[in-house]
This record gives C-alpha cells, sequence and structure tokens, in this order.
C-alpha cells in the first residue's frame, strides 16, 4: 500500500529521535531522510526504520487496514479566559470614573492569570495601556485649561 505525506513525516519524526539518541551518525540520518521522502510504501519506511526504537509513536504499519484512519493526538485544553481582564477592558472603554477601576481590575487579573494558568494577559495589559492614557490624557486636558 502507498503511503501518505504524513506517514513519511511520521517515520521520519522516528529518525529524528534515533539521531537525537545516537543511534544513528549524521550521514546515516541524511541518507535515510532522503530515502523516506523517495519511499512509496509502507515497506520501504518499515525497512528504514526497522533497526529503531519506534517510542510514542507506535509501530509503523506494515498492513494497514484500507478504512483505518490516522490517529490524531487530541488538542490541548485552552484554558478559561480570566473574568478581571475582560472586565478592565470593558472598563477601560467607559469613560470617567472606570479607568482608575480598569488599572486595578487589570493588575489584579494579571496576578490571577499567573498564578492559574488561565488567558487573558492581553485583555488586562489593554485594559491597562488604554485606561492610562485616557487618564493622562485627561490631566495634560485639565492642565490646560488652567
Amino acid at each position: 500500500m502507498r503511503v501518505s505525506n504524513l506517514d513519511k513525516e511520521r517515520a521520519i519524526d522516528v529518525l529524528k529521535s534515533g539521531f537525537a539518541e545516537g543511534r544513528l551518525t549524521k550521514d546515516e540520518y541524511d541518507e535515510r531522510v532522503g530515502e523516506a521522502y523517495a519511499s512509496r510504501t509502507y515497506d520501504d519506511l518499515a525497512q528504514l526504520t526497522a533497526d529503531l526504537p519506534i517510542g510514542p509513536l507506535g509501530a509503523i504499519n506494515t498492513q494497514p487496514h484500507p478504512m483505518q484512519r490516522p490517529v490524531y493526538p487530541p488538542y490541548p485544553a485552552r484554558g478559561r479566559t480570566n473574568g478581571l481582564a475582560v472586565a478592565s477592558l470593558l472598563c477601560a472603554l467607559l469613560p470617567g470614573l472606570p479607568w482608575f477601576i480598569s488599572i486595578g481590575l487589570g493588575l489584579a487579573a494579571r496576578g490571577q492569570i499567573k498564578a492559574r494558568g488561565e488567558r487573558g494577559i492581553s485583555l488586562a495589559n489593554a485594559g491597562i495601556a488604554i485606561s492610562g492614557f485616557f487618564i493622562l490624557l485627561a490631566v495634560i486636558l485639565a492642565l490646560g485649561h488652567y
């Protein structure tokens, strides 16, 4: 059975591991990678990696079932977005007193995000920066009138 580009990449990953572990010299690695890209069947790939431990990728199946689908690793779970970071950005967009609240919320959110591994650091930073800009602008305008 013919191999796909994904199958070739998996075999090359096995070769990379073998090279990184010192089981292959640089010349052997380069030669086998070239042969892997030129491979057309599962038997060709199996011969290239037969003397190497396969590791976490699993053995290259030389007789795959025609209906067998490739197994892909699951996507990593996305952390939840910190609520204080969202509130910080929203308060930054409101005029007046919420700007000061936004800075406090943004700083608190940054601490929580680092401690909990949550998402939203960009929201917190944006809330702090926007509020700081508006406060500075308000101070400059107020001083300009005196």
